[in-house]
């Protein structure tokens, strides 16, 4: 069964571990490439916070081609976020 992973900080990514992902913490360059490189082989998609993925690199092109990655939108970016996040009261 192929399943997802989530790399990035700690905070930003904890929620995604209910709905299953392998939750993978990095909190700087080095942890990132860590998790990237020590994911699963049953992992075929691996959500990125914006940090991780300016941490991970052309490393996310190379290496893993069998996992998709995916980067998750900036938290400050209007829209970005949860729906109904975009600056209603």
């Amino acid at each position: 069964m192929a399943r997802a992973a989530v790399i990035g900080e700690p905070l930003v990514i904890e929620g995604y571990g209910l709905a299953g992902a392998v939750l993978c913490p990095a909190a700087d360059r080095a942890a990132a490439l860590a998790a990237w490189q020590g994911l699963p082989a049953d992992v075929v998609v691996a959500v990125l916070t914006p940090a991780a993925a300016d941490w991970i690199g052309a490393e996310a092109r190379s290496g893993r081609p069998d996992v998709l990655a995916v980067v998750l939108p900036e938290t400050g970016a209007p829209g970005a976020g949860a729906p109904g996040a975009g600056g209603l009261p």
